[in-house]
């Protein structure tokens, strides 16, 4: 009887190590989450940070030896609530200068909010790329077909997207106005290819919104790609439809090397 008791007391003390290994480990958690929350200057490192940690301590053993799953509070992009920025500044509430990313990001819901509240869904599309935020406008909406005025109505939109992007905490960023088409080929007295009709059509854009939004027009380019830069099918009426486009792109810093 005594022999057993000793083999199992034994067995005891042998996981005991579980127990202070996992003390250990909550500790260290709980030490960097106490010195990410004292050392908070950046929103965009201080992202970056909960995100290591909870990689790195994402779970713990239980009592039991298994696998316990920590909750690090931090929340998926579609949970995270939008960070106001100062127009002026660009830096949120407690003064810290909010990433370039998350300025665009800012911009794109007022953009957004606009759209909804003005019920062009249909005709205008925003979206975050690599190179910056898009905004895009059907073409039709703009121009008729093998012209590159734009419609008198179309205008004060147009304006007001344009006021939009011209926030004063991203006025370091370059503007570029890019015209697209289909594939249909086309000719007329005034343009010889859609590759005209595009740059054109480019070029109509960049006027009027630096005309009539304040934009710096040294930070406006305008360029034309015709039909060689599709996103849609040139199959379909569909696909030809979206391809007949014009983008406004709020270019990252990190590409103004190409604008200069």
């Amino acid at each position: 009887m005594s022999r057993r008791k000793k083999k199992e007391e034994e067995h005891d003390n042998s996981e005991r190590w579980l127990l202070s290994y996992a003390d250990f480990i909550t500790l260290l958690m709980i030490f960097f989450v106490v010195m990410y929350a004292m050392s908070r200057m950046d929103q965009g490192k201080s992202t970056e940070l909960k995100h290591s940690i909870s990689a790195e301590f994402g779970a713990i053993f239980d009592d039991n030896g298994g696998e316990k799953p920590v909750d690090m509070g931090v929340e998926t992009a579609s949970e995270q609530p939008l960070v106001q920025a100062n127009p002026q500044t660009g830096e949120n509430e407690e003064g810290a200068t909010l990433s370039e990313g998350e300025k665009q990001e800012q911009v794109k819901e007022m953009l957004d909010e606009y759209i909804a509240e003005n019920s062009l869904s249909d005709d205008i599309t925003t979206s975050i790329e690599t190179r910056g935020l898009v905004v895009s406008f059907n073409g039709s909406m703009f121009f008729e077909s093998g012209e590159a005025e734009i419609k008198t109505e179309q205008i004060p939109s147009l304006v007001e997207v344009a006021k939009l992007l011209n926030q004063p905490f991203l006025q370091q960023s370059y503007i570029r106005v890019e015209g697209y088409t289909d594939n249909v080929p086309m000719k007329n007295e005034e343009y010889d290819s859609n590759w005209d009709l595009s740059v054109m059509r480019a070029s109509n854009v960049a006027k009027a919104i630096i005309d009539q939004s304040g934009i710096d027009p040294t930070k406006v380019s305008a360029v034309g790609y015709g039909e060689y830069r599709p996103t849609g099918d040139n199959n379909t009426s569909e696909g030809r439809a979206q391809n007949r486009r014009v983008d406004i792109l709020l270019l990252n810093s990190e590409f103004n090397d190409t604008e200069i």
